[in-house]
């Protein structure tokens, strides 16, 4: 009896004391419980959240009418590239190509390119009462036409409607001579030049390149591109915003080719006084 109950005395001190007040009104807390789950349970949803909300500041809106930006669609430039195979026969092409290799003055010019000189890949000569100045390099008046040259500018003027009143003439001497990316936009040619091109000989490929809108900041890389292979006797004509919005040029080519006559007929304007182009 006496192990009994010294083993109660030993577990009743590890047992927490009871609140007074439990003991005291028991009935009183368990009301005060069921009282607090029904106001809790009777809440609509969300009820609990708003109670417990911070009223925010109230603020004013005022309705801003948005500004209208007009923008206007650039005005449409026409392009226009027009090709005559055969203008020259054959047999009158064979002798042209003849007479304008043994009698045209023919020179080798230096280019400059980045302020370093170079020969330039072709030969030229230049007829025109007005020096024509491209590339850094100007071209001295040469009012002394040749027959046969007289002759093709009347016949290109009678068939396209242009009057033109200078010409630069290249002779490509192989398929190593070439003239790289450039466009005829000097400004003594005026706006929206006229160029009319007539080729004799080896046939060689003529390509154009569009130029990239200014946010590609000169990037060729995806522009659009076309290749014309220009026969003997063929007649290119290059108008409106051609040269303004497209590059040309000639390349080397990988095989033989002959000699091959260039004959670009064009107006030069005289040079406002105080200008320097």
């Amino acid at each position: 009896m006496e192990d009994k109950r010294r083993r109660a005395r030993v577990q009743g001190a590890w047992a927490a004391p009871a609140k007074s007040q439990a003991t005291a009104q028991p009935g009183k807390n368990l009301q005060g419980l069921a009282t607090a789950a029904r106001s809790h349970l009777s809440q609509t949803p969300g009820q609990a959240w708003k109670n417990k909300e911070q009223k925010l500041p109230e603020r004013a809106f005022v309705f801003q009418e948005p500004q209208l930006v007009v923008r206007t669609a650039p005005e449409p430039r026409v392009i226009e590239v027009r090709l005559y195979p055969g203008f020259v026969d054959l047999k009158e092409a064979d002798w042209i190509l003849e007479r304008l290799c043994r009698d045209v003055p023919w020179k080798q010019r230096m280019g400059i390119r980045e302020d370093i000189t170079y020969p330039q890949p072709r030969l030229t000569a230049w007829y025109g009462e007005l020096p024509y100045t491209y590339s850094r390099i100007t071209m001295e008046p040469n009012p002394h036409w040749h027959p046969v040259l007289c002759t093709l500018k009347s016949r290109v003027e009678e068939n396209t409607g242009h009057t033109f009143n200078s010409l630069l003439c290249n002779l490509y001497r192989d398929e190593k001579d070439s003239v790289d990316w450039h466009s005829d936009d000097e400004p003594s040619l005026g706006s929206c030049p006229v160029i009319a091109s007539l080729s004799f000989g080896a046939t060689r490929t003529f390509e154009m390149r569009k130029k990239p809108p200014p946010e590609e900041n000169g990037d060729y890389t995806y522009v659009e591109r076309v290749r014309i292979p220009l026969d003997h006797g063929t007649l290119l004509i290059m108008e409106g915003a051609t040269q303004a919005d497209w590059q040309h040029r000639v390349p080397k080519e990988y095989h033989s080719r002959e000699r091959r006559v260039n004959l670009t007929f064009r107006t030069i304007y005289p040079e406002p006084r105080g200008a320097a182009w």
